[in-house]
């Protein structure tokens, strides 16, 4: 399961690592848009909106989570790279007992909150009572979405890509066989949707903690390291809460974006969710290029070789500009067919959705290429010990570019959405460039230190 990440070609080291994430990224979003697609084959455009919102909801917090066990990826990956095998081993225990509690704590408060939240997002009113009992049934999986993704974030820290993969292939096959059950054979609607989606991260787990059971002996945990060490769990802080604050509020943003969608009316609000969902497809590329370049600079900054992480880094981001360009070309073309492949366009209310969806995407998808650049940046600095560059350069581009951006073009464009999308991807530019800006000041300090 652990894996050495600093020796041998750096770009090898990136594929290797990359790919099994990729693919895993790649399934994990896919049954998420498997919701949306099944729903919108059996139910209306009331339906689709709930769904699209309450899964906004809670990949908000799934993103908060997993921002969060950045913190352990990156304790774990320094701990291997600096072959210390008790540090790594009580980074291990540590993040079980703490997220353990924050799943606990999380479940019991978002029950309770369930409805306020509903009306915060300003959810279509037709749509208010899907939208309950969505994040009703995914707020008790709290638990089993926590747990799924600490234990990713284990083994990437320890170099292992390839298990995640697998837990995810699981959980893929099984949500789409279940949203077909209960969307579509026992027509439970949203319900079915949120049903299928927990209960799928459920079997994730489990197979998962057979997977881990089998390999015990590699992991090399005690009971004593799941006692709470303050340094450890100071460590792991440290780092996972300014990337999960960033993350949150990055999220925070994208829901401003829907609540201002669904205040234009129901189709809009369909359509901006459906588009939400593809771009989480499209960033694939860039959300692999974090975790690999945090999990394989965290190992080869343990093992005291900085410049193979900032190699990883250029390759990184190289990669996602050219996937972003791909992406960027396709979509110019092809934004309304892929659109219309969640909603029935043959209906007029669906045809709008397919209609405002295309704008909107043409403008958003700039994003994949400027996101692409500032997550492998993010990723780097998380691996330094840095995460707090990745939250100043998130929040500032929220505050001053994408949601005054979306709000201005919404009052002054009230007939398209165009406008909306491409404010969005401009607040990813001037992060871009806070990022290079700080990169460039880092390194000349560490290559000023180094010469003396």
């Amino acid at each position: 399961m652990e894996k050495n990440l600093t020796t041998g070609s750096v770009f090898k080291n990136i594929l290797f690592f990359s790919l099994p994430y990729l693919l895993s990224y790649f399934l994990q979003t896919l049954y998420g848009m498997a919701d949306l697609f099944i729903i919108g084959q059996f139910e209306g455009v009331a339906s689709t909106t709930a769904v699209s919102i309450g899964s906004q909801v809670m990949h908000m917090l799934t993103v908060m989570i997993v921002g969060l066990a950045m913190g352990s990826t990156v304790s774990i990956g320094q701990a291997v790279g600096g072959k210390d095998k008790k540090g790594a081993a009580s980074s291990i225990g540590n993040t079980v007992t703490l997220f353990m509690c924050l799943s606990v704590v999380l479940t019991i408060v978002l029950l309770i909150f369930v409805r306020p939240i509903v009306n915060i997002m300003s959810t279509p009113e037709a749509a208010i009572s899907g939208t309950v009992d969505y994040l009703t049934i995914c707020f008790i999986g709290i638990p089993f979405i926590t747990a799924y993704n600490i234990i990713s974030s284990v083994f990437r820290g320890m170099g292992d890509s390839k298990s995640p993969m697998y837990f995810v292939a699981a959980a893929c096959a099984a949500n789409i066989a279940l949203d077909y059950l209960f969307m579509g054979a026992l027509h439970m609607g949203p319900s079915g949707a949120a049903l299928g989606t927990t209960l799928s991260q459920a079997v994730s787990v489990v197979i998962a903690l057979i997977v881990i059971r089998r390999h015990s002996g590699s992991l090399a945990v005690k009971k004593k390291d799941f006692r709470p060490v303050r340094p450890v769990m100071s460590k792991i802080l440290k780092i996972g809460i300014p990337i999960a604050t960033q993350d949150g509020l990055i999220q925070v943003a994208f829901i401003i974006i829907t609540v201002i969608a669904n205040r234009r009316g129901l189709t809009d609000a369909a359509a901006v969710g459906i588009v939400e969902k593809i771009i989480s497809f499209l960033f694939l590329v860039p959300s692999s290029m974090l975790s690999t370049v945090s999990a394989l600079g965290a190992q080869n900054i343990g093992a005291g070789k900085p410049e193979r992480a900032r190699l990883t880094l250029r390759y990184a981001a190289f990669m996602a500009i050219c996937f972003g360009a791909i992406v960027v070309l396709l979509m110019q073309f092809a934004a309304g067919p892929v659109v219309s492949l969640f909603t029935d366009s043959t209906r007029a209310d669906g045809a709008e959705v397919v209609r405002l969806g295309g704008q909107y995407m043409r403008g958003y998808v700039w994003d994949c290429i400027f996101a692409g650049i500032h997550f492998s940046f993010s990723g780097y600095f998380c691996a330094c010990g840095k995460s707090g560059l990745s939250f100043l350069h998130n929040i500032t581009a929220i505050l001053l570019v994408r949601v005054p951006g979306v709000y201005l073009t919404s009052v002054w464009f009230p007939d398209t959405l165009f406008p909306m999308g491409l404010a969005t991807s401009m607040g990813s530019l001037l992060s871009v460039i806070i990022c290079i800006i700080a990169f460039t000041i880092i390194t000349r300090r560490e290559r000023k230190l180094s010469v003396l």
